[in-house]
């Protein structure tokens, strides 16, 4: 074991008094008993790319939805597992940290111990590399003892992580044998998920005994889908970052004269930016997801914010907060196209300081318009999944200074009457990512960790832990399991600077829905939150009292629960299966026959109605 690691630390008074909080688990995951009940064969979201998913999955793709039930629950067909003998599982973290880590290991030592003392929960030190290596540590109640409710991946580590190549696999599947594991459980977010079905896939094909199971874990937000109503760390993170906007916003208002451009993590897809301005009313939020569908250029956004200042200097207010995601710079069409440009040269070997010569025309002059600051971020090495360094490229200072640029011209020829502009930036990124998880991530995270034994238990292969209706009490959360392929989609185009994903099934990020109800408050509000300053401030995380509770603001608003409907389906299917039997009266079938015959009508044409969006 590495000395680094799963060492007890050093802790505050209020880390002390966070190590004794003890999540609650819902009913259904209650006792020494497992009952899983099995529904119809998952299909890929993508209906268009199902056929090449079931064909790169043939092991994985199609298998059931599980739901597990509570002790009380009439279930006919439901397995009853009774009998645990021990297992060893080993766990991983892979992708960023993000705050709640910690107590997906905890609930899943808890559930193992739980059902056999004997069981065994093995580590892996530094990430997917020390997976390769077979560096592990086994979990006990001394290592967990100052890591419950904690954040970080402190107690494990993580390194740059991906499990992609044949011979990275391999290693993989070499280690769970050479560990005798029953069970591999992999953390992490989009790119660990897709990593953990094709090592499920893999590890089927080669009748290795190992299972593999994901655990939806990202602070971006971004693995969502029906089944996976959000991720461990996105409350956290956006509590944590609301907070710090609103002290941002206060000191605005209380000075007069500044103008704070905040640049949030989210990569390529803004949830945090959007919760973030559902929590703390800033001025202004400019989100990729809006950038891109109405292809604003860099100068469309840089009028836009001048024209936001100036409205508000017509009432006397010269300040303002504007929220900005990483991903931005991808968003905006010309700058997605020159950093293309740039990473096809750094793909054919061209180094950074004779990039700028080889671009072409329309792209080189474009890159000598933009400051020496921004040139010298956007020939940055991308990254080892070939994307830009998002977090190193600086978008609010080019805004900033762009905007600057304008209200000055505007200044001098008498259009903008306000004061001089003066603007000040930050990137809330790291702050974030080591902080005490909320008490939600807390609950979230260890309940998925028991979950993850529920599936061991049942020998499920390719799954993700699920948990659904989080919007409401504990006492009344869904649990259960979906696998990982059906939430698969295949891209026909690329949206990153890297093509070579282009026709590879794998999960992809979550865009915002802007057609969702987290959106449209956002819509309904912004007139408001750009021209009254209605700051608001949510305070510290607290896990008791006023706040202790509350949840993102856009998982609330969102009419979720997926796989609870699901379930509710097939109960009214049954139904109906046991009304209308062979001897029912003619009114009884025709009411019947003519039901049915309208629902399958109506859906037939949804369904071919968006397979056609899909392939467009």
């Amino acid at each position: 074991m590495d000395s680094d690691y799963g060492v007890p630390r050093e802790l505050s008074e209020v880390q002390k008094k966070r190590t004794l909080y003890e999540p609650e688990v819902p009913p259904c995951l209650q006792g020494t008993t497992v009952r899983v009940e099995y529904g119809d064969a998952a299909i890929a979201a993508d209906p268009a790319g199902a056929h090449v998913i079931s064909h790169a999955f043939p092991h994985t793709y199609g298998q059931p939805l599980a739901h597990f039930l509570r002790k009380t629950a009439v279930v006919p067909d439901a397995k009853v597992i009774s009998e645990h003998p021990a297992v060893r599982v080993g766990i991983v973290f892979c992708g960023r940290q993000s705050p709640g880590g910690h107590n997906v290991v905890w609930g899943l030592y808890e559930a193992i111990k739980a059902h056999n003392k004997n069981s065994k929960l093995i580590g892996f030190l530094g990430g997917s590399d020390g997976l390769l290596a077979q560096k592990t540590l086994e979990i006990t109640d001394e290592v967990l003892s100052s890591y419950k409710n904690q954040g970080g991946y402190d107690m494990l580590g993580r390194t740059k992580d991906q499990i992609r190549t044949t011979e990275q696999v391999n290693g993989a599947m070499a280690s769970c044998q050479a560990l005798k594991l029953d069970a591999l459980v992999i953390i992490g977010g989009v790119t660990s998920n897709t990593d953990a079905a094709q090592l499920a896939e893999t590890f089927a094909e080669a009748k290795c005994a190992t299972k593999v199971v994901g655990v939806p874990v990202t602070l971006n937000g971004d693995l969502k889908n029906q089944f996976v109503e959000t991720t461990v760390g996105f409350d956290t993170i956006c509590k944590v970052n609301s907070q710090l906007i609103s002290n941002m916003c206060t000191d605005a208002l209380s000075a007069e004269k500044y103008y704070y451009f905040i640049r949030l993590m989210g990569r390529k897809a803004s949830h945090v930016a959007l919760e973030c301005a559902l929590q703390s009313h800033p001025n202004m939020v400019i989100l990729g997801e809006e950038v891109a569908a109405s292809k604003l250029t860099i100068f469309d956004i840089t009028k836009q914010i001048c024209d936001a200042v100036q409205a508000r200097a017509e009432k006397d207010k010269n300040h303002g907060v504007i929220l900005i995601p990483e991903g931005l710079v991808e968003s905006i069409p010309e700058l997605y196209a020159l950093l293309q440009e740039i990473h096809g040269l750094h793909g054919k070997g061209v180094s950074a300081e004779n990039i700028s010569s080889q671009l072409s025309p329309w792209a080189s002059a474009l890159f000598e318009f933009l400051p020496p600051f921004i040139r010298k971020q956007l020939l940055l090495h991308p990254e080892s999944d070939d994307s830009a360094q998002l977090s190193q490229i600086e978008t609010e200072k080019l805004l900033a200074q762009l905007v600057e640029t304008e209200m000055n011209r505007r200044l001098k020829e008498g259009t903008y009457k306000g004061k001089k502009f003066n603007a000040i930036c930050h990137f809330f990124g790291y702050q974030a990512r080591g902080a005490l998880p909320s008490k939600f991530d807390c609950d979230y995270a260890y309940v998925l960790g028991h979950v993850c034994y529920h599936i061991i238990a049942a020998g499920l292969n390719g799954y993700i832990a699920t948990v659904t209706n989080l919007k409401s009490p504990v006492n009344k959360w869904r649990c259960g399991a979906a696998p990982i392929s059906s939430m698969m989609t295949v891209k026909r185009w690329s949206r990153g600077p890297s093509a070579s994903q282009i026709g590879k099934p794998a999960v992809h990020m979550a865009s915002i829905d802007l057609k969702g109800k987290a959106y449209e408050l956002l819509r309904q509000n912004s007139s408001s939150f750009l021209l009254e300053d209605i700051y608001r401030n949510p305070g510290p995380l607290q896990y008791e009292g006023p706040g202790a509770d509350s949840k993102p603001i856009s998982l609330c608003v969102e009419d979720q629960d997926y796989m609870g409907r699901i379930k509710k389906l097939q109960e009214y299917l049954e139904k109906v299966k046991s009304i209308v039997k062979p001897g029912c009266s003619q009114d009884v079938l025709k009411a019947a026959l003519s039901a049915m015959s309208s629902v399958t009508e109506t859906l037939n044409i949804m369904t071919s109605s968006s397979n056609g969006q899909t392939q467009l």
